[in-house]
């Protein structure tokens, strides 16, 4: 089963995709014509000239909008389509889910004529973020266990070059870091329903320290802690966005 089949019953509801990012990602497809969109989820950040999204789970196809680009059910190690399909291959916030990151990273190769776009996260960055580092430690000790080191990543690809993804203080997003600046969204369950390293660590495990963060935001000790982000436009979470042309 798919993970998302489990978890992603409400993922339209928070994970919308945010302008910035989409600028960036739109970016770095560049001049591709035809995209196949790998691990697609619900379809954020396609662009209009996807031809074809891959994607396990059911549950995510479901809520693929109406007019969105065909999708075909499977996973990424094994993707049942001609070499060469498109321009550009794009796998946003999705190898960490895969089992076989070499055979994946090889069918996106295979797929790709031009150039592969990946967005993913650089855990050394990413544990330091004040809610891991802070208050749950336990969802960061499950992203070791699962985050793809980021030159690992860039080896497999062959000279990818790395960007740095910021995050807006309003990301519309509901990805992990998105509300490094708005700390009370990480107290609502169906916001932490969309985030997978809170969903798969568990939410008796996370408890105690939601229960922590909540306490810090009704004395405000949070806010006096944090001080320096509350003026922020911006941050940087860890997120990584790896461009190989080929």
């Amino acid at each position: 089963m798919a993970i998302y089949d489990s978890i992603g019953t409400t993922y339209n509801t928070t994970r919308r995709p945010d302008p910035r990012v989409a600028a960036q990602i739109t970016a770095a497809l560049g001049d591709a014509r035809t995209v196949v969109n790998v691990g697609a989820g619900a379809g954020s950040y396609e662009p209009p000239q996807t031809v074809l999204a891959i994607e396990p789970s059911a549950v995510m196809i479901e809520q693929r909008p109406v007019g969105a680009a065909p999708v075909l059910q499977a996973f990424a190690e094994n993707i049942p389509i001609e070499d060469n399909a498109a321009d550009a291959v794009m796998a946003l916030l999705t190898v960490h889910h895969w089992t076989d990151l070499e055979a994946g990273i090889a069918e996106l190769r295979r797929i790709a004529r031009r150039r592969i776009v990946i967005l993913t996260w650089d855990q050394e960055v990413t544990r330091e973020f004040w809610l891991l580092s802070e208050y749950l430690p336990e969802a960061a000790e499950f992203d070791d266990t699962r985050a793809v080191p980021v030159d690992r990543l860039a080896a497999l690809l062959g000279d990818a070059r790395v960007e740095v993804v910021p995050v807006p203080h309003d990301c519309v997003d509901g990805f992990g870091a998105a509300y490094w600046r708005r700390p009370e969204a990480y107290l609502d369950p169906a916001v932490r329903a969309g985030m997978s390293m809170l969903a798969q660590t568990g939410e008796e495990t996370i408890r105690p320290g939601l229960e922590r963060l909540a306490a810090d935001l009704t004395s405000r000790r949070w806010h006096e802690r944090h001080a320096d982000l509350l003026d922020l436009p911006e941050y940087d979470a860890g997120y990584r966005l790896l461009v190989a042309e080929l």
